[in-house]
């Protein structure tokens, strides 16, 4: 896979989507659901993002029944896993909040693997 710093870093730029690529990368595998609520942020506002991270080549997606999961690209460069792997581990208070909230929902990625 290539991907360019341009497009990584740009991907990166917007707070929304850097915190998206953090969570999945923090989680494994997050849906849409798990996303809004831990962001607290509307569906299509998390959707949009997601679509982007999507067609830049950062994530990947699949379908089970009525959700749609996000993992990071299997492909991914090292270095592109190396700096979310460095900004996860160094930014553990900033994003605190979005993971408590992940890690509170009955339906979230600790507690089920699917939201009912």
């Amino acid at each position: 896979m290539q991907l360019t710093p341009i497009e990584v870093f740009k991907s990166f730029a917007d707070d929304t989507r850097l915190r998206i690529a953090l969570l999945i990368a923090s989680a494994g595998e997050l849906c849409v659901c798990e996303l809004t609520e831990s962001l607290q942020a509307s569906q299509p506002k998390i959707s949009r993002h997601l679509s982007l991270l999507r067609s830049t080549g950062l994530l990947l997606d699949r379908r089970q029944g009525q959700w749609v999961y996000y993992r990071l690209h299997p492909e991914l460069p090292a270095w592109v896993l190396n700096i979310l792997q460095q900004t996860l581990a160094a930014n553990q208070q900033w994003l605190a909040g979005d993971l408590l909230r992940l890690q509170a929902m009955e339906c979230g990625p600790l507690n089920q693997p699917i939201c009912n």
